[in-house]
């Protein structure tokens, strides 16, 4: 460890223990004779993250700090590690689930982008991993894909792990991968539009693991805070079990330190840690049982291994992954004029990050994203779901590394024939969590909305979270096709990818049977890269320079 790493390591653990969550105790556990503190370090929504922020190798760094301090230390996962960047695509997982491997996991959750190379895939990657997935919910036709929960001891306390993942992953993960080649769902997580299959399955887990033994009962949880990912948000989860201690949870990409009660009055901590290693989550059991949770912190631009050039058996590790894509990934393919953005263009969270806008409103980078679907399939109308453009491209060179960023997923570019009806449908599907975020809003080109937010969403959804219908009136309303009202009866061509059109990625359910025009014609980030070499000749210009896009979806808060 370097000196100067050191310093700012003991200065973030004096700041970070001034903004831990509230203690509690539980008694039996606390009267246990004890020698040292446990120290449970959380991450989540990795991403592929391995070299930014704090980076795997600060994470180690942090971690042997605090095992020389004397303290027992574990680390656990809260879910979407393994897609995100370009070493997860190309790889599909396998060098982050080797990586996992070596940093020393002991424990972790699948989150819903753990399934996107494939079910198979994801199962032969849990194969491979030392460290163990734990989930009280996954299922396969009703019966557990893994354990509900691990005990880990330390200093002689028995500390439970109990896993739950969001049932959103059905559709914000590619619905086909859970069903049958009947197109049946096959695989689960025991979802239903109470929420009472989750929260049965975790309590049930909870009272197992107390009933063996557990002294510390703390959920791993992918369920995030998201407006559309109720009944089954982490608040749903903890108001209706009971005998958690504290819930380390992800999905979101929150940093919230939040106490709330559960469903017997007591109070538990929730705590999440952001994305990408920007954070590091810490949750400290001490000798008198006192529960803490807060976050080290990483804000410079620049990640912490780089900046502060540390240098361990990790570093090597990740360098080592990395160094075989780099000269590809550096190859510039074109350039920008104007920074392109999924975020605000001005406002800032609590923490100083960026608030990313892409799930809820017009981006400038939404528009070349759609813009780029529908010029290269000729199409009538494109959309592009904001869950599916990832990361913002400043101005300047465009390199390969980055277009891959934008679209990390690998979907392919299909183009059906749909009725204007369907698309009114899809709009208003999009549209039901504005002003909150959603991974299925679309971003649009060929058309212009209005969405009238003060309208309760119409939207109907079954038990997996599917469209099933419009009930009541619509929020999104003057739909404009090239600038004429939209036909409810006529017909239009449609260009999105594969995940939306053909398997109902983010629930769009009203395309099922649409006549297929084009199918999987090409990969997303090549439809980009070829949109902006070919069109635009290679130079992103004035066009795309406003970041909140072409006013082609306006948000009215208010009744006129």
């Amino acid at each position: 460890m370097t000196k100067k790493f050191l310093s700012l390591l003991l200065a973030l653990l004096m700041v970070c223990s001034l903004v831990s969550g509230m203690a509690f105790a539980d008694d039996e556990a606390a009267a246990v004779e004890r020698s040292a503190d446990i120290v449970i370090l959380f991450t989540s929504d990795v991403h592929c993250g391995i070299d930014q922020g704090f980076g795997y190798a600060g994470l180690s760094e942090i971690y042997d700090h605090l095992v020389a301090q004397g303290n027992k230390v574990i680390l656990v996962d809260d879910g979407d590690n393994i897609q995100g960047e370009p070493i997860g695509t190309m790889t599909k997982g396998e060098a982050l689930v080797d990586l996992m491997n070596k940093v020393g996991y002991s424990v972790a959750i699948p989150g819903n982008h753990e399934f996107d190379y494939g079910m198979e895939q994801f199962l032969s990657l849990a194969k491979q991993a030392k460290f163990s997935y734990v989930s009280c919910n996954f299922n396969h036709e009703g019966e557990l894909v893994f354990d509900p929960y691990v005990i880990r001891e330390l200093d002689g306390m028995k500390v439970a792990f109990v896993g739950v993942t969001t049932p959103k992953t059905l559709t914000s993960s590619t619905p086909r991968y859970f069903q049958d080649e009947n197109g049946e769902f096959v695989y689960g997580f025991f979802q239903d539009e109470t929420g009472e299959g989750v929260y049965n399955a975790v309590q049930s887990a909870v009272d197992d693991a107390r009933a063996e033994g557990a002294d510390y009962v703390v959920v791993l949880g992918h369920m995030g805070n998201e407006e559309e990912c109720h009944p089954w948000t982490y608040s749903d989860v903890i108001s209706n079990v009971s005998g958690i201690d504290v819930f380390l949870d992800g999905h979101s990409h929150d940093t919230d330190q939040v106490v709330m009660k559960d469903k017997d009055g007591k109070e538990v901590i929730r705590a999440a840690c952001g994305t990408k290693l920007s954070c590091i989550g810490w949750c400290r059991i001490d000798t008198e049982g006192k529960i803490t949770t807060g976050l080290y912190t990483w804000n410079n631009n620049e990640s912490a291994p780089a900046l502060l050039g540390i240098a361990n058996k990790t570093s090597a590790l990740v360098d080592k992954a990395t160094s075989a894509l780099e000269k590809k990934l550096k190859e510039v393919v074109a350039s920008s004029e104007v920074l392109l953005t999924i975020n605000d263009p001005e406002e800032v969270d609590a923490n100083g990050k960026p608030i990313r806008m892409v799930r809820r409103a017009e981006t400038n980078l939404g528009d070349l994203c759609a813009d780029a679907y529908r010029i290269q399939s000729g199409a009538d109308i494109a959309f592009v779901n904001g869950g599916g453009i990832r990361v913002s491209i400043n101005a300047g060179k465009i390199t390969l590394n980055d277009i891959l960023k934008v679209h990390p997923f690998g979907n392919a570019m299909c183009v059906i024939e749909v009725t204007g009806q369907q698309i009114l449908d899809a709009l208003e599907w999009g549209a039901r969590a504005v002003p909150g975020e959603n991974g299925g809003f679309l971003q649009v080109s060929g058309l212009s909305y209005e969405i009238h937010s003060y309208i309760e969403s119409p939207c109907k959804s079954d038990e997996n979270s599917m469209f099933a219908g419009i009930e009541g009136e619509r929020r999104v309303q003057n739909v404009l096709v090239d600038g004429k009202p939209i036909d409810p009866e006529a017909t239009y061509t449609l260009a999105s990818h594969d995940y939306m059109l053909l398997n109902n990625g983010d629930g769009y359910t009203m395309f099922d049977g649409a006549p297929l025009l084009q199918d999987r014609v090409k990969l997303d980030n090549q439809v980009l890269i070829d949109y902006i070499t070919e069109t635009l000749e290679g130079v992103i210009g004035e066009e795309y320079e406003d970041l909140t896009g072409e006013g082609r979806i306006v948000i009215v808060e208010e009744k006129p």
